[in-house]
């Protein structure tokens, strides 16, 4: 295996910043497991979520959230993809994915985060962080929009309810969907977010520069005691750093438990290793570090730019 850059996912071979390169790799899983089926809806989302990010979708900014930015959303679908691949060559007796299935959860990891993106409309909110708390429904809503448009209007109203389980909105086991293997379709993509951004190789780089900032803006860095007192939950981003262990026991819960361990099936993608949670790992170890160390002068990795600059 090569050396892992700040641009390329787990596997150190495809470039997480490059839309084409992600499409490129989604597109070779996708005739692999199905070699009848065409993954136009898939590239025609892929345009779309292009342009919603730039700028360049009608009624829409471009995309202002340096973390949840366009090199997310590609890292995050790219996982799903992986996670659908290895639920399919992994499954014996249990029933299939297909390739509308498959369709469905990339075109839905491809706007899970659009709640993100603000309205040309809005006059409200003047960054997409301020957004975070209704940043899920906001995107099912955009979800019953948008699928009609490239032909996918019947599963509209499944996909804005496959989206909260990426979410806090709703508790995973209150969403309600058609069938259990719609309950599946949308644990891989909770699964595949999770996973996604805590291997990043710049992950505590990104959580002390980027989300924090982010946090602040959406109001999750305090929360209202019942004495009416405000409480500090995060008091910076090198806070939000030392603390990103605890955050992790959480999300391991809820990957192992709420969302079935569906984070597993990574490892029927890439033969028996799960290099993603080899590399989350990784990030946690050194969290607890420098939280044992006290300072986060250790954390030195620039992320890539992604967002459009405004003129």
């Amino acid at each position: 295996m090569s050396r892992r850059g700040n641009e390329y996912d787990v596997s150190c071979l495809v470039n997480t910043t490059e839309p084409a390169a992600i499409k490129a790799e989604i597109d070779r899983i996708f005739v692999e497991l199905y070699p009848d089926a065409s993954p136009a809806g898939i590239n025609q989302a892929f345009r779309d979520m292009i342009a919603l990010y730039r700028g360049e979708y009608p009624g829409f900014h471009a995309c202002d959230t340096s973390y949840h930015d366009i090199q997310h959303v590609l890292d995050v679908t790219l996982a799903m993809a992986r996670l659908i691949d290895g639920y399919e060559r992994g499954r014996i007796g249990r029933e299939p994915l297909d390739a509308s299935m498959f369709s469905l959860g990339i075109v839905t990891a491809l706007f899970h985060d659009g709640g993100y993106v603000r309205t040309l409309d809005d006059i409200t909110h003047k960054n997409g962080g301020e957004l975070t708390l209704t940043h899920v429904s906001r995107g099912a809503r955009f979800l019953r929009e948008y699928l009609p448009k490239i032909g996918m209007g019947e599963v509209a109203d499944i996909a804005a309810a496959l989206i909260h389980f990426t979410g806090y909105e709703i508790p995973v086991a209150q969403i309600k969907v058609p069938s259990l293997s719609y309950k599946l379709l949308g644990s891989l993509l909770g699964s595949a977010d999770i996973i996604a951004q805590m291997s990043d190789r710049c992950y505590l780089e990104k959580c002390r520069d980027r989300l924090y900032p982010e946090f602040v803006a959406g109001g999750l860095t305090r929360k209202r005691l019942p004495n009416g007192e405000d409480e500090i939950v995060y008091s910076s981003g090198e806070d939000l750093v030392k603390k990103t262990p605890r955050f992790y026991a959480v999300a391991t819960r809820r990957l192992d438990v709420d969302l079935g361990g569906c984070h597993k099936y990574a490892e029927q993608h890439f033969g028996g290793q799960h290099l993603y949670l080899d590399e989350l790992e990784k990030n946690i170890q050194f969290a607890q570090a420098i939280g044992e160390e006290g300072n986060v002068s250790s954390l030195k990795r620039e992320p890539p730019w992604t967002l459009v600059l405004a003129a």
